[in-house]
């Protein structure tokens, strides 16, 4: 029995001793626990921050597009026949109605002499009636039949020297004429390409923007853009909007002109666009790493009476290192920008203000 009493005391005694020695580690851990002070008050953190001050603000928008022809058409015979000759250099330049090519014309120009041969004849008897029914010796019927025969044959030799026509192709606009497909002496029909004609002065720049920055752009909108593998900038202007978004990508697409008289341009070419936004003469702005992603929005922290207090915040444009604040600041808020994901509501604060 002695034993059993013996046994309980030690337990209780463990039991008692852990209990004090737990009391005493939690006491010594507060004491010497970091941001506490004498009394068990707070220190107050070290953190940067910024006094907001009104600037001016210019924000742009980066995009990548194409450089296009400014025209471009595939040149091509509207009438089937063999190629007499071509009247152009691979690669040079032509001028707007310069011919290009001669398709043999001999069947047609044939056919045209018959047809003139009838018309001929067909005019003389229609003259012959008209005298016949002045003087009432056939009827207007007989007349009517020999007027008729007249026009059709006239509307046939029309008819063969538009076809002549087409047998001398010619461009459509001044520009420079690409690599040719045919020889002479090879038979071509109007699914036959002869070559490709482009005028890449000026050349169009093609691109598009997210559908929410829609409202910003406007006719005569300058940009700048740079080619891939160069740091050169061109300048162009906005001259036609689309006027639907893209149900798709949910873009707006937008095309611009720019000169290109070295020919330094060349279409097919990938463009990086730099699109102006909107200017703010007394925007507020925040650096980016100032700004708190919530549930409800977005936050930041500002030093009042020595405190860190939340505010909640409206943006709108932003650049790689700022933001625009729209609401919930004012001019003279001292915004923290540093230590933000350890401070809470009243945390004590001792702020650094950095110059802008």
């Amino acid at each position: 029995m002695k034993l059993k009493y013996l046994f309980y005391a030690l337990l209780i005694g463990g039991l008692v001793a852990l209990v004090i020695y737990r009391i005493s580690t939690n006491k010594e851990s507060k004491a010497q626990a970091p941001g506490k002070g004498a009394g068990g008050m707070q220190k107050p953190a070290t953190v940067n921050g910024i006094v907001i001050n009104p600037q001016g603000f210019s924000s742009s928008l980066s995009v990548t597009g194409s450089i296009d022809a400014n025209e471009k058409v595939d040149i091509r015979s509207e009438v089937s026949g063999v190629v007499r000759s071509i009247s152009f250099r691979e690669g040079g330049t032509v001028k707007k109605g310069q011919a290009l090519l001669k398709i043999d014309d001999s069947e047609l120009r044939a056919q045209l002499s018959q047809a003139l041969t009838r018309e001929n004849l067909a005019s003389g008897t229609e003259n012959r009636a008209r005298q016949l029914l002045a003087k009432e010796a056939i009827s207007q019927e007989e007349f009517d039949i020999a007027l008729a025969d007249l026009r059709s044959l006239k509307a046939q030799t029309q008819l063969i020297r538009a076809q002549l026509r087409k047998t001398t192709v010619s461009a459509p606009f001044s520009g420079t004429i690409g690599l040719r497909s045919i020889s002479e002496g090879e038979y071509v029909t109007p699914t036959t390409v002869v070559a490709t004609l482009v005028n890449t002065n000026p050349v169009k720049i093609t691109f598009s923007i997210p559908e929410k920055y829609s409202n910003q752009v406007r006719n005569n909108s300058r940009i700048t853009f740079t080619l891939s593998g160069s740091n050169k900038k061109y300048s162009a202007t906005v001259y036609a909007i689309e006027p639907q978004v893209e149900a798709a990508t949910r873009t707006l697409q937008l095309r611009a002109k720019a000169a290109n008289e070295d020919g330094s341009l060349i279409p097919g070419s990938f463009a990086n666009i730099t699109l102006p936004m909107n200017t703010v003469d007394d925007a507020m702005l925040v650096p980016s790493e100032a700004v708190i992603p919530v549930q409800n929005g977005k936050k930041v922290f500002v030093s009042s009476g020595g405190k860190a207090k939340e505010v909640m915040i409206e943006t709108s444009s932003r650049t790689e290192k700022e933001v625009v604040v729209t609401s919930g600041l004012k001019v003279g808020d001292t915004v923290l920008t540093t230590g933000i994901m350890t401070l809470k509501e009243g945390s004590p604060v001792k702020v650094r203000v950095a110059k802008k």
